[in-house]
């Protein structure tokens, strides 16, 4: 060995001996990056073909290692590309939190598979359930209200929020009203109620902090008497617009049979007794079921009770029934019975009041459509009224009746003098089979499919 070897070896031996130094935190060789997370704010979404501003999925994700930002989500699969292709989600923003919207193809139901990629080519999927029921008329003008299909009354709650009820249930769903998606907070009022059924909600009006809102009054579907349905409530508003809150004022029960006994103690002239009678299905020509609900003018104690049936007289081509009660701000939580004023009859074409309200300037409206169907099978049409007794209603428009629902709801009324005034109106899809497979909107197990459309009309 020579004497430059030996003098080298005790160096690299030291050298051998120090400790191996651990690379940085943050150099590239140091990290490991997990699996990526990925959760869906709702696993089940409806949509519709040529929507405009459909309901959304909020995509949250994140990995461990990785910026947010780094994280790349797309659909990745379709089981069934005809109702809605990969191409056909889209993503948007760049935060954990993202939102996915999808451009349906056509009407049915499709499994969408979400993908998450991370850095070190990790990912993640969700399987988001989508359904999509068919184009509308005035697409551009309509929105759809989910987690409920049988909007049956609404009212203004400001700052672009209504109140809507169901009358499947007994509850009640604030909506945006300019959006599509579910309500923002909800009230089920039931229990407080004492009713253990639903109490088929369809006539509601405001007046000031008060919402009064009323059952059908009648029978079932199959003509059977529940006391439920009878009902006549009042809910007191606090806040407006998505912080509006809701609470039970009072009840009444009477209604129905006030209503009854006024019209037999004169003379039977619309057979009241016989079309409530058991047995009697409320939706006949001469059956007995209120729908509309509104205060006469310049009055916050009389109010309009609007009748579906009967018409008067009781045959194709009689006109609607109004019957003004004229206490009826003394009802809910009251132990008074119900007062009338002389009855107004309304030539309607023919058809019969669904909705009907009024606007601070005395203006009304009246949704009418026939007494019998219960979805878009006949005509329907919105009608200006003065609200005078004496006065006949002025057809404003027919409304179109090729798309699922019955027109069944307006929130309010704009100025009717100001050119280009739009009322928005609500369709109960209930009894609608939406998309496509034979099942009514009412009998899906999914709340998120389950909707009702909402329409704005321009009326002058």
């Amino acid at each position: 060995m020579s004497r430059l070897s030996r003098g080298l070896l005790p160096l690299a031996v030291a050298v051998a001996a120090l400790p191996v130094l651990a690379l940085p935190a943050g150099s590239a060789a140091a990290v490991t990056y997990g699996t990526p997370t990925i959760t869906l704010s709702a696993g089940y979404l409806s949509g519709a073909v040529g929507a405009t501003g459909d309901p959304t999925v909020t995509v949250t994700v994140a990995q461990s290692g990785a910026s947010a930002s780094a994280l790349t989500v797309a659909a990745s699969a379709t089981t069934r590309s005809s109702v809605a292709r990969t191409g056909d989600v889209t993503v948007t923003g760049t935060t954990g939190t993202r939102s996915l919207a999808v451009a349906a193809q056509g009407v049915g139901y499709t499994d969408l598979t979400v993908k998450v990629t991370g850095l070190g080519g990790r990912t993640a999927t969700k399987t988001l359930h989508y359904a999509a029921s068919a184009a509308v008329q005035h697409s551009a003008d309509s929105r759809y209200l989910t987690g409920s299909s049988d909007a049956s009354a609404a009212v203004d709650a400001g700052g672009g929020y209504i109140v809507v009820a169901d009358d499947e249930s007994n509850v009640l769903r604030l909506y945006d009203r300019n959006a599509s998606g579910a309500p923002v907070r909800t009230w089920d009022f039931g229990s407080a109620l004492g009713v253990s059924k639903e109490i088929d909600i369809e006539g509601a009006t405001r007046v000031g902090n008060t919402i009064y809102w009323t059952g059908s009054l009648g029978n079932n579907k199959d003509g059977v008497i529940k006391t439920d349905r009878h009902t006549v409530f009042a809910t007191t508003v606090t806040g407006s617009g998505a912080s509006t809150q809701l609470a039970l004022a009072g009840k009444y029960t009477g209604l129905r049979a006030d209503l009854i006994a006024w019209d037999k103690a004169n003379g039977n002239r619309y057979g009241f007794a016989a079309g409530a009678a058991d047995g009697q299905m409320p939706k006949q020509v001469d059956g007995f079921n209120v729908e509309g609900l509104e205060f006469a003018p310049g009055s916050t104690t009389t109010a309009y009770v609007g009748f579906r049936a009967p018409l008067t007289p009781a045959v194709t081509g009689g006109r609607a029934l109004i019957v003004p009660v004229t206490n009826f701000s003394s009802l809910p939580g009251g132990s008074t019975h119900a007062t009338f004023g002389a009855a107004i009859e309304l030539d309607l074409g023919g058809l019969s009041v669904r909705d009907i309200r009024r606007n601070a300037l005395g203006q009304y409206v009246i949704v009418a459509g026939s007494w019998a169907a219960d979805d878009n099978s006949d005509p329907y049409a919105l009608y200006r009224w003065d609200g005078q007794p004496g006065s006949q209603p002025v057809k404003l428009l027919d409304l179109p009746t090729s798309d699922a629902g019955g027109w069944e709801a307006v929130p309010d009324v704009p100025d009717l003098t100001v050119p280009g005034a739009r009322v928005q109106l609500i369709t109960d899809d209930g009894s609608a089979d939406l998309y496509g497979d034979g099942v009514e909107a009412k009998d899906l197990t999914h709340p998120e499919w389950k909707k009702s459309r909402s329409t704005w009309f321009t009326v002058n």
